[in-house]
């Protein structure tokens, strides 16, 4: 009797039906006997640690908060183009069921549970773009298929393409019909690897400790213990003094309530309390290993411990350049190559996150910087209006500068116009010079 067909019976399936379940399936070990116990940490189960559950709300939000807007470069600089199609999609709505702000929370979060994130790409019958869905990762395989397959090399006569499945079908979808963004880090280009795989070990410790407080609360604070007792007895009266004795002295209702012991019966407590295991030390140790997995900082997830107002401006700061960055890099440069056509990249068009919902500071830092720029020449009075999202006004539109600075070329040139001959001797006309000569001779 092989594995299937114990399956098939412990599951009460038909005999013509197949049942595939691999080494990683939980269904598995229990047709096996093996007790797998609560404790499970793949996929979306990951999110029931508290610690995974802040890091990927962070994330997410941090990435979904940021406007997205198209931009053009050419010889003139670089210019928002606000009438493009599809930034209309991706500003305001990708698809007529879910906002901007909720398409990329979804994409942020499943980038970081299961490495991959994936959108299809939906086209009208002239070809435009007139929506974006996402899709669950779960549910996505990639394929590739080349002549040099068993060296593991991807050449340019690759075929790559992905298989959705659908529940009722296999649907082949290819790669310029799917926005595809990895998460964390990838070891192929094609695939993106999930920190959640890579952080088995530590997400299991965080769950066990979130299950032992759960069940030491659950059992009203009562430690575990042996009991003593003068006698035998058989197996049957051990599982009703066992039962009953459980009953009348754990769980929450029985908390801080006096126990009865029969004479000849002693309770030993044999659990090891939190100080003595380091039950604090341990957990705060794997909370910051969850953390710096993903590149969130500590006060983020309200530990302010060492944390004063410098360093969390500093911290927030880093938190863009080393975690934020590299994503938002990946989000561009796919929405870029997929969104727009050949001849509009060829022009110069690509997308970009505004960052400065992360990196605006207070108001009075803003505006010394925006006078630095304005009076530095190098700004117009228009443009940090724009940025405080205030109306332009006449005349702003010009660089202003210090009218006393001069090119280097002609630094003390208006010294050499007011001595006139002297310039060359180093000498300086006196004012007083000739009343002076002429008081002598009187």
């Amino acid at each position: 009797m092989n594995i299937k067909t114990i399956a098939r019976r412990w599951l009460g399936i038909e005999k013509r039906e197949t049942l595939e379940l691999d080494v990683d399936d939980r269904r598995l070990l229990e047709v096996l006997g093996i007790d797998v116990g609560d404790v499970n940490v793949k996929g979306k189960n990951a999110l029931k640690i508290d610690t995974v559950y802040a890091c990927i709300r962070i994330l997410s939000e941090s990435v979904a908060k940021l406007p997205i807007k198209v931009y053009q470069e050419d010889e003139s600089g670089i210019q928002r183009q606000t009438r493009h199609p599809v930034f209309q999609l991706l500003r305001l709505r990708p698809n007529p069921y879910m906002s901007s702000f909720d398409f990329w929370k979804c994409i942020e979060a499943q980038c970081n549970v299961y490495g991959n994130a994936y959108a299809s790409i939906e086209f009208d019958r002239r070809g435009r773009i007139v929506g974006l869905w996402p899709m669950d990762a779960s549910r996505v395989k990639i394929w590739v298929d080349n002549d040099t397959r068993a060296s593991g090399i991807i050449t340019n006569r690759s075929s790559l393409w992905y298989e959705v499945n659908l529940g009722y079908e296999q649907r082949k979808v290819m790669p310029h019909e799917i926005l595809h963004f990895k998460g964390g880090i990838t070891l192929d280009g094609i695939v993106g690897l999930s920190a959640l795989d890579m952080l088995k070990g530590t997400l299991e410790n965080g769950a066990s400790a979130s299950k032992f407080v759960n069940n030491f609360y659950k059992q009203g604070l009562q430690a575990k213990g042996i009991i003593q007792y003068v006698g035998d007895l058989d197996e049957k009266a051990k599982k009703n003094f066992r039962e009953k004795f459980e009953t009348m002295s754990s769980g929450l209702n029985n908390s801080h309530r006096v126990a009865l012991m029969p004479v000849g019966y002693q309770f030993v407590p044999i659990a090891l309390n939190m100080h003595d295991a380091q039950f604090l030390e341990n957990n705060q140790l794997t909370i910051r290993q969850i953390a710096a997995a993903w590149g969130v900082k500590m006060h983020q997830l309200n530990d302010l411990d060492a944390a004063t107002h410098s360093n969390v401006v500093e911290q927030q700061r880093g938190f863009y350049t080393d975690t934020l960055q590299p994503k938002l890099t990946g989000y561009e440069q796919e929405l870029t190559w997929k969104l727009l056509l050949t001849d509009e990249i060829e022009a110069g068009l690509f997308f970009r996150f505004n960052v400065d919902a992360i990196l605006r500071s207070d108001i009075k830092t803003r505006y010394e910087a925006y006078r630095i720029g304005v009076q530095g020449g190098f700004m117009t009075p228009n443009e940090p209006r724009s940025l405080e999202n205030l109306p332009p006004k006449e005349g702003g539109d010009q660089l202003l500068v210090n009218g006393s600075y001069v090119p280097i070329t002609q630094a003390g040139a208006a010294y050499q116009a007011k001595g006139g001959g002297g310039a060359g001797t180093g000498e300086k006309d006196d004012p007083n010079k000739g009343s002076q000569s002429d008081a002598g001779k009187a």
